[in-house]
């Protein structure tokens, strides 16, 4: 999380800024708006803002408005400034802090502004399997691609790699790419130059200079136009990037994670993804489950959004009762962990009692949520695990399933030895072993940088 705090805050600057670090905040501190800009603009960045309301926060608003800056903003004043706080609200501030400033108050405006949920919980070894890889690569370079529906978790996991990989204490950048215009998404991973187009003040350092030495996370990727992606390739490949209106090539080292909700294959055939991009992002494929297929997870996540929910709203902890967890059990969860958290979060308004009943358990519109049976989430899970299972493994020998994983592992690794015999656990000269055996035997076996033939 990184804070600028923007002016003296009433003589409370210090105070201020021990709250934010106490509560793990990055702070940076800019004397006025022209300060800020520049920070903002050189690649040292922000996920929030806190600005004094004596300083002329419409005037700020305008200027990264202008400049396709893209970050909130938090005014900041004395409890008496109540015309200043009503300003700075209508002039775009998305919160007022009355000053002196009280931790619990700048604590949970740091959490909702940054979505400080971002634990990993599981339970189902459907999903430990998905972590057990990410904990494997996450100390290699490789590119990783996240797959999975909305809802499902995909920056959690992408933040979860950052954390275990040697880029730890580098910054984690994430921009995404559907929420963005595609005029303006250029600019932003990019960065531009004084005078790139109209309404570039001034040079400004875009997210792939944010994340040097760190990890960039390219939200849903399949929404980026095609023209773009050219410019995306060149820079995972050769580590330069170009800034709209620049001259020279700038050196960056980051690593990508990009994600998406959608089948990439099925955009190359539609001519809307790059297939040499795709194969450069998904050296590695981390593909999580629906909830649906991680039943065991469903409890564990609906009690750990219990207890963020209850504390943030200021009310004790309530029990999940039996009805309630039969409700939540039968449901599909379409919108998977996303949903879920948010029926969570009605159902701690909902609640009147020590328990969490299944009336408190409804859908946003009030309505309740129709149950089917508790096994229905589970068996149908079930079902699918050993169907795949029986499919893939009845009737076969250990060495042809050995050698079908060892070959689909070097697939995703785009053939690369190194990577594959991380992901498998095995030596690098195991896996040369084995290759050659498959080599001699006639089967095909991928060289670095390609697949297989047929796949």
């Amino acid at each position: 999380m990184r804070l600028l705090i923007v002016g003296t805050l009433g003589g409370q600057l210090t105070t201020a800024t021990k709250i934010a670090m106490d509560r793990g905040a990055s702070v940076t501190h800019a004397a006025n708006i022209s300060e800020a800009m520049n920070v903002l603009r050189s690649g040292r960045g922000a996920d929030l803002l806190m600005v004094d309301v004596n300083e002329n926060i419409t005037d700020l608003l305008e200027n990264i408005e202008r400049e396709r800056i893209h970050v909130p903003v938090v005014a900041c004043g004395l409890e008496t400034d109540a015309k200043a706080a009503v300003s700075a609200i209508r002039a775009g501030a998305k919160e007022y802090i009355p000053l002196p400033p009280d931790p619990e108050l700048i604590a949970a405006v740091l959490s909702a502004v940054t979505e400080d949920r971002r634990d990993l919980i599981f339970r189902d070894p459907a999903m430990a399997s998905v972590v057990k890889l990410a904990e494997q690569i996450a100390p290699s370079e490789a590119s990783i691609l996240v797959t999975g529906e909305s809802g499902t978790g995909k920056e959690v996991i992408s933040r979860f790699v950052h954390r275990k990989s040697a880029r730890s204490s580098k910054p984690f950048i994430s921009i995404n790419c559907a929420a963005i215009p595609e005029h303006l998404l250029e600019s932003e991973l990019f960065g531009h130059e004084k005078g790139a187009f109209t309404g570039a003040m001034a040079r400004r350092i875009g997210k792939f200079e944010e994340a040097h030495g760190g990890t960039l996370m390219l939200d849903e990727i399949s929404e980026m136009d095609i023209r773009l992606q050219a410019k995306l390739l060149r820079a995972i490949q050769e580590r330069v990037i170009d800034r709209v209106g620049g001259s020279k090539p700038v050196p960056v080292d980051i690593r990508i994670i990009a994600t998406s909700n959608r089948d990439l294959s099925e955009a190359v055939k539609a001519g809307t993804f790059r297939e040499d991009l795709l194969y450069r992002l998904n050296v590695v494929n981390l593909k999580l489950p629906p909830l649906r297929s991680r039943p065991s997870d469903i409890l564990e996540l609906a009690e750990h959004f219990l207890k963020i929910y209850a504390k943030a709203n200021g009310m004790p902890a309530s029990a999940l009762g039996e009805d309630a967890r039969k409700v939540l059990l039968g449901n599909e969860w379409k919108g998977n962990v996303r949903e879920l958290e948010n029926t969570m979060h009605r159902a701690v308004l909902l609640s009147g009692g020590e328990e969490i009943t299944a009336d408190a358990i409804r859908m946003p519109d009030g309505s309740p949520i129709q149950a089917g049976p508790v096994e229905d989430t589970a068996s149908r899970a079930a079902a699918q695990a050993a169907e795949a299972v029986s499919h893939a493994m009845v009737g076969r020998t250990v060495a042809d399933v050995e050698r079908d994983l060892i070959l689909d592992t070097l697939d995703h690794c785009l053939g690369n030895r190194t990577h594959a015999a991380k992901i498998l656990g095995i030596s690098i000269r195991t896996l040369r072993n084995k290759l050659n055996q498959y080599a001699d035997e006639g089967i095909s076996v991928p060289a670095p940088g390609e697949l297989r033939a047929g796949t």
